[in-house]
């Protein structure tokens, strides 16, 4: 059984994310918090939809290594340094993440913090999957 998005009826319609996710069987999958690293260590991009590109590419990599697929997640944790900045560009993010994780939006939530770990990060994802009981790790 696949994971189910379910939606509220009585709540407003949403966009861009799920009100809930009912995960079927299969192995819970945390993801660590992904950042815009690239392979050598170094944040890349100068915008948080440049980032948001790197982020998402590690995203997909970390849960391939996992076996599972975008298809797979089931709530998305994402922490930006500037709300309004993140709001100004969301038509941008938006093609960004259909460039990976097509129009499968989990439950999410979207939080402003002062700052994350590597000072030139703009945006990081938290992510927790549920990979079919087949999937090999």
């Amino acid at each position: 059984m696949p994971n189910e998005i379910v939606t509220a009826p009585e709540l407003a319609p949403p966009v861009g994310y799920a009100h809930a996710v009912v995960a079927g069987p299969g192995r819970l999958v945390h993801l660590g918090g992904q950042t815009a690293l690239d392979a050598e260590g170094k944040i890349v991009g100068e915008d948080v939809p440049a980032q948001l590109d790197v982020v998402a590419a590690n995203v997909v990599a970390a849960l391939r290594a996992a076996g599972g697929t975008p298809e797979d997640i089931v709530s998305v944790q994402i922490f930006v340094t500037d709300i309004a900045a993140y709001k100004a560009q969301l038509p941008a993010l938006g093609e960004v993440w259909k460039k990976h994780f097509g129009r499968h939006y989990p439950a999410s939530g979207l939080f402003g913090v002062t700052g994350l770990f590597d000072e030139e990060a703009l945006i990081e994802l938290m992510v927790v999957a549920v990979v079919g009981p087949e999937a090999a790790s």
